[in-house]
């Protein structure tokens, strides 16, 4: 499970109906000897690490269901860390971002008009901030490497075979 990607896809097709096929992988993935907890809702599955192996890591796996022209149900899952980690970095990014456009526009205006632009200052460090969360967000991820193998595992076997990750 390494990648360059921050959250890995899977895209799955199965040959019956919507209703049917989120019934059957819900069966499937609460059988007594699953290794994961499942959250079922209507269209979606998902796939969580139980909570006493849950650390701040932890990923889970989301799989929306979809019902095709054809009667087949396409299943798109997403792997990523727990809802409140992906928030902190979503945040991370969107605040890091808003503040280098403004450093971007007043450096580079300070430089057009000949004065000395240390607003390119603040826009390289705040580059490298957002390298820095990417970092921590790459490290993340190989620490809960283990438990995403296990929940695409699950997942591998409540559809009955294997199933290949974008």
């Amino acid at each position: 499970m390494s990648s360059f990607r921050i959250r890995p896809h899977i895209r799955q097709t199965m040959d019956q109906d919507m209703a049917t096929v989120q019934e059957t992988l819900a069966g499937r993935l609460r059988r007594p000897e699953a290794r994961c907890d499942v959250k079922d809702f209507h269209g979606y599955l998902s796939l969580h690490i139980p909570d006493q192996d849950q650390h701040f890591w932890s990923p889970q796996l989301t799989l929306s269901l979809e019902e095709s022209d054809d009667g087949q149900t396409i299943i798109q899952g997403v792997y990523g860390p727990n809802t409140n980690v992906w928030s902190l970095f979503l945040y991370g990014y969107l605040m890091v971002g808003t503040l280098g456009l403004f450093a971007a526009v007043l450096g580079f205006s300070q430089w057009l008009i000949g004065k000395q632009p240390w607003g390119l200052w603040i826009l390289g460090a705040l580059l490298a901030v957002a390298a820095g969360l990417y970092l921590v967000a790459q490290f993340g991820q190989k620490l809960g490497a283990r438990q995403t193998f296990l929940l695409h595992q699950e997942f591998e076997a409540a559809v009955g075979g294997p199933v290949e990750i974008d």
